[in-house]
């Protein structure tokens, strides 16, 4: 026996497959050929993934941004359904729109996949994915790396993570320094839960604890099973978002993630100004009612954990609404004008929700 057949044993042994990655490569190679954009120099298989920056000498002054997230607990729900192929969305959702809210422009993405134990199969939906929706953010999946990790990880668990970077010209940089008294606070839909506050959620609906319920449950309030639910991928606002700020005379963005809208919406608001939503301005989708009623929630709770229905949102000036609202209709992104900026006469950089969604 050859001393690397002896070692390819031994490494199985240790749980290591060495064949299955391998054969996960080629199941994956189809997908990532369609996360492509011109720039991208060779393809998938080599120790870094190459980008031709001589894209970026249209710019007068290119500010390169960078973004690197998870989806969280989220994996769990996708590991327990043995869905795989949505999850990318919620990775790049997560990764992508950070971003944009600068007025930056995704240019490429890696992802990290770390598993107990490398399913060809498995890791090739992951990485589908990811592609998908690489390509509905405009933006290239150069490279990435599948780590098995038995002993540290079951079989079937995983977990994903990714980072991408993206550049916007320096007169284009959306922030703080741009808002203004009077802006409207325009809040785009979200498709659900997203990819925050899973913690929370699986607690009060699938815990011993909480609930209880199966995944597989009929919920009347959601029209189908829970589990679709809960698995329903981020939408993607990046597309959108960059012709809105080319488009429109777009101050500043805030991706609703961790934290929630108001905290979120804090992080882009200059300390002079303050901002008030109206929260009687959209009713949030069941699923966000279904957690506050079954795990008696605080409606503070809620807001701090949850995106509560509105995934993004822009500050603009007021002549600027019905467009932004006409060309986000354009992009299926249903959007409304939600509150106002003003100056600060409490905290500096407030943010605070007002009244009470309808049926709430």
């Amino acid at each position: 026996m050859s001393d690397s057949t002896s070692a390819g044993n031994a490494y199985a042994e240790a749980g290591v497959s060495i064949e299955a990655a391998d054969k996960a490569i080629e199941l994956m190679k189809v997908w990532v050929e369609k996360a492509k954009r011109p720039e991208m120099i060779g393809g998938l298989g080599g120790f870094a993934g190459l980008f031709d920056a001589s894209a970026l000498t249209r710019y007068k002054r290119p500010l390169l941004a960078t973004s690197t997230d998870g989806v969280g607990t989220k994996v769990a729900i996708a590991q327990a359904m043995d869905v795989h192929d949505t999850i990318g969305y919620d990775l790049v959702g997560m990764v992508v729109d950070d971003l944009v809210v600068c007025g930056a422009e995704p240019l490429f993405m890696t992802d990290y996949i770390a598993t107990g134990r490398v399913v060809p199969e498995r890791i090739a939906a992951i990485v589908k994915g990811i592609a998908e929706a690489c390509v509905e953010a405009g933006c290239a999946l150069v490279g990435g790396e599948t780590a098995e990790h038995p002993g540290l990880l079951a079989p079937d668990e995983y977990d994903v993570a990714g980072a991408t970077t993206g550049v916007v010209e320096a007169d284009d940089l959306l922030g703080p320094a741009r808002v203004r008294p009077d802006d409207v606070v325009l809040a785009m839909a979200s498709s659900g839960l997203h990819s925050n506050g899973y913690s929370l959620v699986r607690h009060v609906l699938l815990s011993e604890s909480g609930a209880g319920w199966a995944l597989d449950r009929h919920v009347d309030e959601l029209g189908g099973p829970l589990g679709r639910t809960l698995l329903t991928p981020t939408r993607i606002y990046a597309k959108a978002c960059l012709d809105l700020a080319r488009s429109t005379t777009v101050h500043a963005m805030s991706h609703v993630t961790g934290g929630g809208l108001a905290t979120n919406l804090e992080r882009v608001m200059p300390e002079e100004l303050s901002a008030t939503i109206e929260r009687g301005t959209w009713t949030p989708d069941p699923v966000f009612d279904l957690v506050r009623r079954v795990g008696d929630v605080s409606q503070a709770d809620l807001e701090m954990t949850l995106n509560c229905g509105v995934g993004m949102v822009a500050l603009l000036p007021a002549d600027q609404v019905d467009a932004a609202v006409a060309l986000l209709a354009g992009y299926g992104i249903h959007a409304w004008p939600a509150g106002r900026v003003s100056h600060a006469t409490g905290r500096p950089g407030a943010v605070e929700l007002v009244g009470q969604h309808p049926g709430w």
